[in-house]
């Protein structure tokens, strides 16, 4: 059951009025002491002005390209964008405002910008088509929009005919333009108080990245961001004051919000935002700003660590790291340990999602262990339940189930009734526990394959297959099959010099059936020239099972 909420500071009721019932909320934890948070609470105040206000407003904030401010600077650029949301754009607190930009310093400006002013800020993923927002902008009924004037084309083809009604205000950046919002802000004060929001008042509404069906909107309040903040970086990845982050997630994807924007500022270090960071790009953005805490996913660490094996002395300098987090798909224990090699590092995995906010299990890098993704990050709980709702026992697969300071709340949604149930969050993935109390993922748990009465999971035999020195990358699924229910196919893609023949077919198969109980071993091998994948990086394996 929730707490009783606070009075609302927002005077656009949209968000509190659709919050699920109190019987669907999930039981909310605030044991440690830093979870302690007064009534009244900014999250954009608090990372950002409580910094400037302690005389730490000359420390670096964010860097890009072309752009370098300090957080005072930072403070400035929120400030005017704030004054022109609501003189400008009318903003009413409690407003959604849309946000559309790859990451740059601008986008994270807008972010701050809409929530010190008491909007909601609602990411978007940069490559969503205009379908994909009009559904975006209809279900949170979204009033406003700052959007780079490069991926503009889509938010007006959404617009067209009629289409998204209740977006009344966008404003353009990244433009030369006289109406732009960088030319708009200039002539507003770089003064602007905060709206004194409840801690409770919802300041982020975070879109699953649905595979199939309508989006659903996950709703946090400013307790929930700052609740994030106080938990896995305190206790897990342990930043520095002067620490440099950097990495691919968008700030739309709340992995990236937290890791390259929140997390940072609530030490007061620093954040490297760039428009591409692909395995590619990353690489020598690292060297370039001598980041030292890198988030990206692992098929990203992977590309990177076989690159940099082959380019010898050419091969970016990347010994300014010294923490590299891994969240968003499984962390195969091969692509750990070539990570190792290549850096000396060892990944901090994690596992989080958009309903939670951010990771709620992970392990430092003193209790990594390869193919466990660690323990409940201090401040949640965790168990493995059986489909009847039990504990199951140690080594047994079952549904995590999770509940701390943070939780699902769907924008009025039923499935909220799915994701929260007897005060856990159940997050759909398959995990066990094993005896020495790490948890151990196994599959989403509609990834897990059942063939000839077996069940197997694909991301265990992905991590066979990445073991082989022929593997690049490789996708696991369930195809169907008379005989057995279902077969374990395999979609590879080689490393350069390799064909995949029948030959290298059985090659493979052998090597998992060594590798792994012969019986999971992939029955059918498809080879691919790329894999498809999010823009976080996430394997689609739905888009696998679907007939070429």
């Amino acid at each position: 059951m929730p707490l009783p909420l606070l009075p609302s500071a927002l005077r656009d009721t949209f968000a509190r009025d659709r919050l699920p019932p109190a019987e669907q909320w999930p039981q909310l934890i605030f044991e440690l002491p830093e979870l302690q948070f007064p009534d009244q609470l900014n999250c954009a105040s608090a990372l950002l002005d409580a910094r400037v206000a302690a005389g730490e407003g000359d420390r670096l904030a964010i860097q890009g390209e072309g752009v370098r401010w300090t957080y005072a600077q930072l403070q400035e650029q929120v400030n005017r964008i704030a004054h022109e949301l609501v003189l400008g754009m009318g903003l009413v607190s409690g407003n959604r405002v849309l946000l559309r930009g790859a990451n740059t310093p601008m986008l994270a400006a807008c972010w701050l910008g809409v929530v010190k002013a008491g909007g909601i800020a609602v990411g978007s993923m940069p490559l969503l088509r205009a379908k994909e927002l009009k559904q975006i902008i209809d279900k949170a009924e979204i009033t406003h929009a700052l959007c780079d004037a490069r991926l503009a084309e889509e938010l007006t083809l959404a617009r067209a005919d009629g289409g998204a009604a209740t977006l009344r205000e966008v404003a353009l950046f990244h433009s030369e333009a006289a109406d732009s919002l960088e030319h708009r802000a200039a002539h507003r004060s770089s003064h602007f108080d905060a709206l004194p929001t409840s801690a409770d008042d919802v300041c982020l509404m975070a879109f699953t990245s649905g595979t199939t069906g309508m989006p659903k909107a996950t709703m946090h309040f400013h307790r929930d961001v700052m609740a994030a903040c106080a938990c896995w970086p305190a206790h897990v990845l342990k930043p520095q004051r002067d620490d440099v982050f950097i990495g691919s997630p968008p700030l739309a994807f709340t992995f990236g919000l937290g890791g390259l924007l929140l997390f940072p500022m609530s030490v007061g270090a620093s954040t490297v935002l760039i428009e591409k960071a692909t395995p590619d790009t990353l690489p020598a953005a690292i060297e370039r700003y001598r980041a030292t805490v890198c988030f990206t996913a692992p098929t990203s660490y992977r590309a990177i660590a076989l690159a940099g094996a082959q380019g010898g002395s050419a091969a970016p300098d990347l010994r300014s790291l010294r923490k590299c987090v891994s969240a968003g798909e499984a962390l195969p224990a091969a692509t750990r340990k070539l990570w190792r090699e290549r850096t000396g590092i060892e990944i901090i995995d994690g596992i989080g999602s958009t309903e939670m906010l951010h990771i709620f299990i992970s392990a430092d890098e003193a209790h990594a262990r390869p193919g466990a993704t660690g323990v409940p990050v201090p401040g949640y709980q965790a168990v493995v339940l059986d489909e009847e709702g039990q504990p199951v026992p140690s080594g047994q697969v079952g549904r995590l189930a999770v509940r701390g300071p943070t939780g699902c709340k769907y924008l009025a949604d039923d499935r909220q009734r799915q994701y929260v149930q007897h005060g856990w969050n159940l997050t759909g993935d398959a995990y066990l526990v094993d005896s020495d109390g790490q948890f151990v993922y196994q599959a989403r748990t509609d990834d897990m394959i059942i063939s000839g009465g077996y069940n197997i999971a694909g991301p265990e035999v992905e991590s066979a297959l990445l073991l082989h020195p022929a593997v690049a990358e490789c996708g696991v699924v369930g195809q169907a099959d008379d005989d057995r229910g279902q077969i374990v196919k395999a979609f590879v893609v080689l490393k350069p010099g390799h064909t995949g023949d029948a030959a290298m077919t059985k090659a493979l198969q052998d090597f998992v059936k060594q590798t792994i109980a012969p019986y999971k071993y992939p029955r059918a091998i498809e080879y691919r020239d790329q894999l498809p994948r999010t823009e976080t990086g996430k394997l689609q394996r739905f888009r696998l099972r679907q007939p070429a």
